[in-house]
């Protein structure tokens, strides 16, 4: 049975290099033209298949031209919006936004929230979180950010314990308790549902998870609540682009009615609208 707990400070971010994703705007098609195409790079599940129902269904009545430039990691995103390679992004959560800012000095902003992706811990050998066994090796994400949110998961489930304060920062030099003796095995938040069959568990992100047919809602030991969870991914530009009409014709149509359908019919739960 899965155990679903809340989180409220949980982060979400949401991983690395793009599968053909190049320089494909130039300082004429990114600009705020409101005729011209809107570029969006944005991880496959669910951002690129919401964007893209969006498209199909939405944009061309709204007037608006959009292009979606599917990206398999956390931070070709960001670096293209900020070198205007594409005009913004769809994959990442605030905390994970201010972090990758702040490392990179990169000046990206969010404009308008849509979605919500429970944090899963995952078993291809175990059916519930206590039946771990002592020694168990997990597979966590290595990035600051959504390493500090595995850990908090497990925490929150009285599977370790951590020092108190370290919130979503929190790395396993914070543990305090492990009385299980389990033992971590860092690696890009990408790889960890394809680590399953080599480990006795991994904390996977929601997106990653629905790629790997995984289904939240129902195969996570034990998973995030997206009540009170304030780790929405958001539509995302470069600072001073907020304002693009095109921008925010997109922000208007993500958080329509009719995406709201398409998220809770496809997903049944394991994606949340967030608006």
């Amino acid at each position: 049975m899965r155990n679903t707990i809340k989180i409220a400070t949980a982060v979400l971010a949401a991983g690395t290099l793009t599968l053909g994703l190049t320089a494909c705007g130039s300082e004429e098609d990114s600009g705020s033209d409101a005729s011209s195409p809107l570029t969006v790079a944005a991880s496959p599940v669910p951002h690129a298949e919401i964007l893209n129902f969006v498209k199909d269904n939405l944009a061309e009545k709204a007037g608006l031209d959009l292009e979606v430039k599917e990206v398999t990691d956390y931070v070709t995103p960001n670096t293209s919006t900020e070198d205007g390679s594409v005009d913004a992004n769809y994959f990442q959560t605030q905390a994970y936004l201010d972090d990758f800012n702040k490392k990179n000095g990169t000046h990206i902003v969010p404009a308008g929230d849509v979605h919500l992706e429970p944090l899963g811990l995952y078993s291809e050998k175990v059916k519930e979180a206590d039946e771990l066994k002592s020694g168990a090796t997990i597979a966590i994400p290595n990035d600051t950010i959504n390493e500090g949110r595995a850990l908090q998961l497990l925490a929150a489930n009285k599977i370790i314990t951590l020092k108190d304060g370290v919130g979503f920062g929190a790395t396993s030099s914070d543990i305090t308790e492990n009385p299980k003796k389990l033992k971590f095995k860092a690696l890009e938040a990408a790889q960890t549902p394809r680590a399953l069959a080599d480990v006795d568990a991994a904390v996977v992100n929601g997106n990653y998870a629905i790629g790997a047919d995984l289904q939240p809602a129902e195969d996570a030991l034990v998973l995030e609540s997206a009540e009170g969870n304030p780790n929405a991914n958001f539509l995302a530009v470069k600072e001073g682009n907020e304002d693009d009409p095109r921008v925010k014709k997109l922000a208007e149509l993500l958080t329509s009615d009719e995406v709201k359908k398409f998220i809770d019919d496809k997903y049944a739960g394991s994606v949340v609208a967030a608006f």
